[in-house]
């Protein structure tokens, strides 16, 4: 009985030319053309996407540099494996006088003194290292390893090069269907027929995944296949009702935690932040399609209308918060759509920064300058020995004066000069407030200048 293999696995390409995607790093003169063409090889890391050809890549470079391949998982794998991989290596060399690039998949899953096992093999040649990873390299991989690795970023691939992978995938299945005694009679020939609409469904389901195009294009295959054994049997056609069986729930390329989950966060975020209602929406949607949690975008949503709207609009949290509630009575999908209500108010919102801006400047005082004692005519006196003690004594109750306002009292500590924090800007419900907090300041001026004469 044959070991099952998947399609992916089996259209892996063993050469170069017949490699997909990533022109801009094999391309003519690009860099790692270059530096096959000159044939001095040097640790690397791949970093990108699952199903861009991070694993094929390696393979090709080892074998077309004439180089033992070993290849290690992070995820199954640990320092054991890796010092296994360097005595196969330094054996290899000696016996047959060829060197190993080791291949090491999700290496952001090695810990630091994993990572640190490979230092002193890469320094000395003993292989060359290629690293492959999902995640951005600056925060998963330590700087040692990273000086002694370039990093290159493989890009999903376009639409173009996922038609060229569905063709090659088609070719091979249809060759397997002719290599099929029980399918194949008299010499006939069994073809298989994507429907254009089907491929499209496919190509776009598949987003940027080469991996997943093949696996949907073998799953679709076995319900095509029993229509063709059982009415056409010279012909397999593979038709949309086909492909929406194997892809119908399918979510788009998405990874919570991962660097496309916070590089699409930065995106809304920025969105909302430069008044674009129609890429925030974008961006808000892309996540909810891609299988974000919902209820962690409301919660973004509510941080955005404190930190780049606040008193511009007072009423943005409320429409953040109440898109929130709504979300959680209606649920998906009926309750994302208040996420897009909230989304797109908060992008036309009148923007200010000044209350996140002052919060930050309060903190680093606090940080650099410690805990300043509360003065005693802001503290209560509940009990007798509070009061003879001179708590409160000489408190102002600002609703007993002129405007409701205690004019020329100070609420700082008494060791801390007042410092102006909040500086609203001129948009928005701030122009009014920034109006009121200069009244306030010409009444402070004018009760400490009466007082001083």
């Amino acid at each position: 009985m044959s070991v099952y293999q998947p399609l992916s696995d089996r259209l892996r390409p063993t050469a170069l030319n017949d490699y997909v995607g990533q022109k801009h790093l094999l391309g003519e003169k690009r860099a790692l053309t270059r530096m096959l063409d000159s044939g001095r090889l040097h640790s690397m890391v791949f970093w990108g996407p699952p199903g861009v050809g991070k694993t094929t890549l390696a393979r090709l470079i080892a074998l077309q540099s004439d180089l033992q391949f070993i290849s290690l998982s992070a995820v199954l794998d640990g320092v054991k494996e890796v010092r296994a991989a360097v005595e196969q290596a330094k054996l290899h060399r000696e016996q047959f006088q060829q060197g190993t690039l080791l291949f090491v998949d999700e290496v952001h899953r090695f810990n630091k003194a994993q990572q640190d096992a490979f230092l002193p093999f890469v320094e000395d040649g003993t292989f060359v290292f290629i690293g492959a990873t999902t995640e951005n390299p600056s925060f998963e991989l330590n700087n040692a390893l990273l000086s002694r690795a370039k990093v290159y970023v493989l890009r999903t691939l376009e639409e173009e090069e996922l038609a060229t992978v569905l063709e090659r995938g088609k070719m091979l299945l249809q060759a397997d269907l002719n290599s099929d005694d029980s399918l194949v009679e008299n010499g006939a020939n069994v073809e298989i027929e994507i429907e254009a609409k089907a491929a499209e469904l496919m190509i776009e389901a598949a987003d940027g995944d080469a991996r997943r195009l093949l696996n949907s294009l073998e799953q679709a295959m076995d319900f095509a296949e029993y229509e063709a054994k059982q009415n056409l049997p010279g012909l397999v056609k593979l038709t949309t009702d086909n492909c929406k069986e194997v892809i119908q729930g399918g979510v788009r390329r998405f990874d919570n935690g991962g660097e496309a989950f916070y590089d699409q966060i930065s995106a809304l975020h920025k969105s909302i932040r430069g008044s674009d209602a129609n890429a925030a929406l974008y961006w808000l949607v892309r996540m909810l399609d891609g299988g974000a949690d919902p209820r962690y975008l409301a919660r973004r949503l509510i941080r955005m209308a404190s930190e780049e709207i606040a008193n511009a609009d007072p009423k943005a949290i409320q429409v953040a918060v109440n898109a929130a509630e709504a979300y959680e009575r209606l649920g998906s999908p009926e309750g994302d759509l208040a996420l897009a209500h909230a989304a797109t108010y908060l992008a036309v919102a009148p923007k200010s920064n000044a209350v996140y801006m002052a919060y930050k400047a309060v903190l680093a005082d606090i940080k650099e300058h410690g805990s300043h004692e509360v003065p005693l005519h802001l503290r209560n006196a509940p009990t007798k020995l509070m009061a003879e003690l001179d708590y409160g004594q000489g408190y102002r109750y600002a609703h007993d004066e002129p405007e409701a306002f205690a004019a020329g009292e100070c609420y700082f500590p008494d060791d801390m000069l007042e410092t102006s924090y909040y500086e609203p800007v001129e948009r928005g419900l701030e122009i009014k407030i920034s109006a009121k907090m200069a009244h306030l300041r010409q009444l402070n001026e004018n009760a400490i200048y009466k007082r001083r004469k």
